[in-house]
């Protein structure tokens, strides 16, 4: 489950990033409140794969997928932050 938010969350990330880029750089209210519910998936994502870690005898392959994905779609969100407070 982890890991399936990640690849959701990284995808939404980059399609909203797309879909602003094409109105010129104009992001529009509904990519802002789509980012939030992402970053909230995210948080939850980063707390399913460390139930899923520590559970005994498992295959932790996809839980660590998960965890990184979910990180990188903080980090990434925070990229984007960053870059429209400061303008970049």
């Amino acid at each position: 489950m982890s890991t399936s938010l990640g690849l959701i969350d990284v995808g939404s990330i980059c399609y909203a990033v797309y879909l602003t880029y094409k109105q010129g750089g104009v992001a529009s209210d509904r990519y802002a409140s789509s980012l939030i519910f992402v970053l909230l998936l995210s948080f939850v994502g980063i707390i399913l794969g460390l139930i899923g870690k520590a559970e005994s005898e498992k295959f932790y392959f996809f839980a660590y997928l998960g965890m990184v994905l979910n990180i990188l779609a903080v980090c990434m969100i925070s990229g984007v932050l960053y870059a429209g407070a400061y303008g970049l």
